[in-house]
């Protein structure tokens, strides 16, 4: 662990790592707060290796719509009255009127992204775009982190005394697979396609949501091409968005959620499994089943179902990519000669340990050695430490719940990793003044921020 004591460069009250929608809703939060002056002003950050915001640019498909209601925006849960909402974004746009005559809850992917955009440009002076973290260093006075030194790509070295990591899910590919010029993860895939200009076949493999959008797509953009969609099951599962399974994305789930036995954890993850993984929209379903009826009917089949099977081989040869699909009920083969191989195989939380390196030590992790995390979203270490790590996105799933990953609770995520920020800092400049102030209950504000804790 780095031991380095130094003054150098202005620091922060919080940097935060990465700039989706979890830092974006953080950054909004910290903006509104500034500028209500109540309670301490903060002075933020945040780093972004993309040259512009991006949020999951190559599956913007132009008629996919969002699975989460517009309510769920940046801001709306924790402030209703927000400028920052989508309903002001829509007038700003000129199409309020337009998108309550429209009778949804659910807009374009593409326009929820603009959205973000829009929102993103408005709190723009607190971002460093083109900015990698390469190194997250520890600086410890005595036996306590006093903060970090955070090293980027460009040289720069930012000192902050919290971070806010949220650098979001890394495209998971199947064992044995290798991403190449003809085998994609679907996150690429509009970037892909535009890059071709014929096809005869294509594979796709998976069963969720972006395999059968992927699907879709490739089956109405290529007419003359056949489109072979391999998954385990025997169909597309639809999706449970129903009033009382939705309550799994409650903000206040989260509370039992993180103050669960390790088991009951587990077990509410399986339970709810349906809400989010490997399941696809009942629309979107019908909408294959028809195409692929329709096919039948007219004796030519583009849309391929291959069900209760997997991808057994894949070879690139000089002109696409042969693909062995096994049947896993009879263990038929059947070999297809491909342009190209989508894998819609979903992704996975990074580790954000890493970027801290050797002093990754300090983390406290659970039996299967995943990290813990208060329930304010903070990493615990061993010993604690003045200076914290907060942390979003899939990382948290396994103490926080099935929301951690998505857009549902990101507003009020936000909202309690600003009161725990604000209170660990009034705390910090109290004690530096000679005494940490008391909360409502005459607890100090230092030791509530601690309050419900793992471990």
């Amino acid at each position: 662990m780095s031991t380095v004591l130094r003054d150098e460069g202005p620091s922060y009250d919080l940097l935060g790592v990465g700039f989706g929608p979890s830092n974006l809703a953080l950054a909004i939060a910290v903006s509104e707060h500034n500028a209500a002056s109540r309670g301490p002003h903060l002075n933020v950050r945040f780093l972004e290796r993309q040259k512009t915001f991006g949020w999951h640019r190559g599956m913007l498909i132009d008629d996919a719509t969002m699975q989460v209601s517009f309510l769920k925006d940046l801001v709306t849960m924790r402030n209703p009255a927000s400028d920052f909402s989508f309903l002001c974004y829509l007038h700003e746009r000129g199409r309020l009127v337009d998108f309550i005559n429209h009778k949804t809850l659910f807009p374009l992917r593409v326009e929820f992204h603009d959205y973000f955009c829009w929102a993103a440009e408005r709190v723009g002076d607190l971002v460093r775009y083109g900015t990698e973290v390469t190194a997250v260093r520890p600086v410890v006075d005595g036996a306590e982190i006093v903060r970090f030194e955070v090293h980027t790509n460009t040289g720069e070295v930012y000192s902050a005394r919290n971070l806010a990591v949220a650098t979001g899910l890394i495209p998971s590919l199947p064992d044995g697979i290798v991403e190449s010029k003809r085998v994609w993860h679907n996150s690429d895939l509009l970037y892909k396609v535009d890059e071709m200009s014929a096809a005869s076949r294509f594979v796709v493999l998976g069963a969720g949501q972006s395999a059968a959008e992927t699907t879709a797509l490739l089956h109405s953009r290529f007419p003359d091409a056949e489109v072979c969609a391999v998954f385990s099951r025997f169909g597309y599962s639809p999706s449970d968005d129903s009033p009382f399974a939705n309550r799994v994305f409650d903000p206040a789930v989260v509370d039992e959620f993180h103050g669960a036995p390790p088991e009951v954890r587990k077990q509410i993850l399986d339970y709810h499994a349906n809400t989010n993984y490997s399941v696809v929209d009942l629309d979107l379903i019908e909408e294959l089943y028809r195409r692929h009826y329709r096919e039948k009917v007219l004796g030519v089949e583009r849309l391929r179902i291959f069900q209760a099977s997997r991808i057994a081989q894949l070879a690139e040869t000089e002109d696409g990519v042969r693909v062995t699909v096994e049947s896993l009920t009879t263990s038929e083969r059947t070999v297809l000669e491909a342009d190209a191989v989508v894998c819609a195989t979903g992704y996975r939380p990074g580790d954000v340990t890493t970027l801290l390196g050797d002093a990754a030590s300090i983390c406290r992790r659970d039996d299967a050695g995943r990290p813990l995390v208060a329930r304010d979203y903070r990493l615990l270490t061993t010993p604690d430490s003045g200076a914290a790590v907060y942390v979003q996105g899939g990382v948290t799933e396994h103490t926080h719940g099935i929301t951690s990953s998505l857009l549902s609770n990101n507003a009020v995520r936000a909202q309690e990793i600003l009161d725990s920020l604000l209170s660990r800092i009034t705390a910090a400049r109290a004690g530096e003044a000679g005494a940490a102030p008391a909360d409502s209950n005459g607890r100090s504000t230092y030791a509530h921020a601690a309050v419900g804790v793992v471990g």
